[in-house]
């Protein structure tokens, strides 16, 4: 009777790797208004079965009024100062999967907290897919201009240049949300757990000997 040779044991998923390697950290996902960090941040904490915490959301509840009565009652700089304090308090109770307002990681002492306590996805988007976004949105203060898409493309030029600094970036287009949360999971896994393309091609020649 010839054996059955041995099956290799079967490799973990990659949400199950990326919270092992995630530990009490955070995933943090930055970037513009409009780059779809909370409906993105939603379905990757259902993904890895964490929290899903948006900080705008937050910032309101801690103010007791809406993100536009405080900069028209306090300004940005108010704002700013109590969107630091409450994204410091959620980056300590994670793991979770954090999205913050566009401006927040403008802020070094915010991203030095993000870079020591999570790790930070950039969701990228170009103008026309942001103005396309939030064009028939009320809530956007900085967007109360007699012209937006210029204000727009000056985030862009001041902002992407920080966003850069983010330890992950993923192109936010359209396409279907589920593609854009698969490609974070593939990029946190590798990052994460150096289990990219060309690990798994090294661990099947390795296999093969």
């Amino acid at each position: 009777m010839s054996e059955t040779a041995p099956q290799a044991p079967a490799s973990a998923p990659p949400e199950a790797d990326i919270a092992a390697a995630l530990g009490a950290r955070s995933i943090v996902l930055v970037g513009m208004m409009g780059a779809g960090k909370s409906t993105i941040g939603r379905r990757l904490a259902a993904r890895l079965h964490l929290p899903f915490v948006d900080a705008d959301t937050e910032i309101e509840a801690a103010a007791g009024m809406k993100i536009p009565e405080i900069f028209e009652l306090h300004g940005e700089p108010h704002f700013r100062d109590g969107e630091a304090r409450v994204i410091a308090r959620l980056l300590e109770g994670g793991p979770a999967v954090l999205a913050t307002g566009g401006g927040s990681f403008m802020r070094e002492e915010t991203r030095q907290r993000i870079k020591a306590k999570a790790v930070s996805i950039w969701l990228r988007a170009d103008a026309e897919v942001i103005m396309r976004r939030v064009r028939r949105r009320s809530d956007r203060p900085l967007l109360q201009t007699a012209d937006p898409e210029g204000t727009v493309a000056r985030l862009l030029s001041e902002r992407e240049p920080v966003y850069q600094n983010a330890d992950l970036t993923i192109s936010s287009r359209d396409v279907p949300h589920d593609k854009i949360v698969e490609e974070c999971i593939e990029a946190l896994r590798s990052h994460l757990c150096g289990t990219g393309a060309a690990q798994e091609q090294s661990d099947v020649v390795s296999a093969s000997r």
